[in-house]
């Protein structure tokens, strides 16, 4: 019997702990409801405090458009008052004018009214001339051109919440650049990043930034949820500085580590690429602008030497623009990914030509932002007299229409007679003098200066083509099947 009682007192000990605890607990809740009622309390009148300030201010934004308004009432009030008066005093003269004119011809002494008639004619005619076009015009409109845009406030207020009740992810973290993947092409860099390993913040898109060649501010080139971009139109020669950072809601990622990449120089090689980060000491490179490039789709042809090979007027010219920049080769050919399927390529993408009767275009593969660019095009093939276009493109143009029909393109084409210019479908400056199989037609690219002009065996086809041009522009091509080039 006795360990049965030693065994029922202890549990009865356990459970008078337990007993204890849970009246404990219970003095907890009933603190945590006086408490949930003052917090309530304090709550409700910070929310109140809020929203009677947000009140406050959109009672006075009220009251500054109101005055707006009245300001405008007042001026067109002023505007019309002012019309009113003038109009009064000249209907007044003319009144009096008309009476004293009535009396005259009531006047029977014929030299009295000889003797003013001409005078009296005149100003007549003056008079009659002051209520001339758009007297009789109101000066104001009754309507006030004024309209509250609330949208984005309505929806403000629509999206108004509470941010504590909403689960809040970290920001990310930096990105990593991967250096294997990043490399420079001609005047173009590709960069590659990623986001650390293990991290399992959710990252919605990136930001890649770059500077302008020369020190300056950065500046965004690409926002999206992409790990690589390539960014075209920078200047040759040149050295980038480039950074990334990550978004998602909570925030912005700090920056990744900035990467130093240089672009190309005299490029010897269309497939030669430099791996970065380039070493420190080369971003004390000498940086020139306008940059200057001799650009050319014929692989037996030396860019080296044609400044010095040339001596025609044109090129004469176009030499003397060039004497005080370092000229750079750089090499490049047709592009496939952005052609016309039509569009059939062979020699290394040096060389193309069409299986269609119907005009194809096809870009080259460097585009140009700045600087002053030339390159040449050899006609191979050029049968039944079609008409081929050539000059440069936004990377968006039409590729199934002949260059120039539409406004992202700035071309020439010609046949074996005479050349037209055409942007956005315009036709000018027929001019005489046309092409043949061995023909080279040649394309200045002057973006210090804003202008395209073109050549034909070396002399210039009419007069400076197009000017005012701005932004990032590709070399082009228009073709059917009749033409090799």
């Amino acid at each position: 019997l006795l360990p049965l009682q030693s065994q029922l007192s202890q549990a009865l000990n356990g459970l008078s702990d337990r007993a204890k605890e849970a009246k404990e607990f219970l003095v907890q809740l009933r603190n945590m409801v006086q408490q949930i009622q003052e917090n309530s309390v304090e709550f409700e009148a910070c929310l109140v405090a809020q929203c009677d300030a947000l009140i406050d201010a959109l009672n006075r934004r009220k009251a500054q458009l109101l005055s707006r308004v009245n300001k405008e009432h007042e001026h067109k009030l002023k505007v019309v008052r002012d019309q009113i008066s003038h109009c009064t005093v000249k209907l007044r003269q003319t009144t009096g004018l008309m009476e004293y004119c009535l009396e005259v011809i009531k006047e029977n002494d014929p030299s009295g009214f000889l003797q003013i008639s001409d005078a009296l004619i005149r100003r007549v005619h003056l008079t009659e001339d002051q209520w001339g076009k758009g007297t009789l015009t109101p000066r104001m409109t009754t309507d006030f051109d004024l309209n509250l845009d609330n949208a984005p406030l309505l929806q403000s207020i629509h999206q108004l919440d509470f941010v504590q009740m909403k689960v809040s992810s970290p920001v990310p973290a930096p990105p990593i650049l991967q250096l294997e993947e990043c490399c420079t092409h001609n005047n173009s860099a590709t960069l590659s990043w990623k986001q650390p390993p293990l991290s399992t913040v959710q990252v919605e898109g990136y930001i890649l930034e770059l500077d302008d060649g020369n020190g300056g501010q950065f500046r965004e080139v690409y926002v999206g949820k992409e790990t690589m971009c390539t960014v075209d139109g920078l200047h040759f020669n040149s050295t980038y500085s480039a950074r990334v950072k990550a978004f998602n809601k909570s925030g912005v990622s700090p920056y990744s580590k900035t990467l130093v990449l240089q672009t190309s120089e005299d490029t010897q090689s269309e497939e030669q690429t430099l791996p970065f980060p380039v070493p420190l000491e080369r971003s004390q490179l000498r940086r020139m602008s306008p940059f200057s490039s001799t650009l050319n789709l014929q692989p037996s042809f030396s860019g080296r030497s044609y400044f010095e090979l040339r001596s025609s007027a044109h090129q004469l010219s176009l030499h003397s623009s060039l004497q005080s920049l370092n000229s750079a080769v750089a090499w490049f050919s047709f592009d496939p990914s952005s052609a016309h399927a039509d569009i059939i390529f062979s020699n290394d993408n040096l060389t193309v030509t069409c299986n269609s009767y119907d005009d194809r275009v096809v870009l080259g593969k460097t585009g140009f932002s700045k600087g002053l660019h030339y390159w040449e095009l050899s006609i191979d093939r050029y049968d039944n007299h079609p008409d081929p276009a050539f000059g440069v493109a936004r990377i968006d143009v039409l590729k199934d229409a002949m260059l120039g029909k539409d406004d992202k393109a700035w071309a020439m084409y010609v046949d074996n007679n005479r050349s037209w210019f055409m942007h956005n479908n315009s036709h000018t400056n027929r001019t005489e003098g046309g092409i043949t199989k061995g023909a080279t037609v040649g394309v200045l690219l002057d973006l210090t200066r804003r202008t395209l002009t073109f050549s034909i065996n070396e002399d210039q086809q009419g007069p400076v083509a197009f000017e005012n041009l701005e932004g990032l522009f590709f070399p082009a091509v228009s073709l059917n099947r009749n033409v090799q080039v």
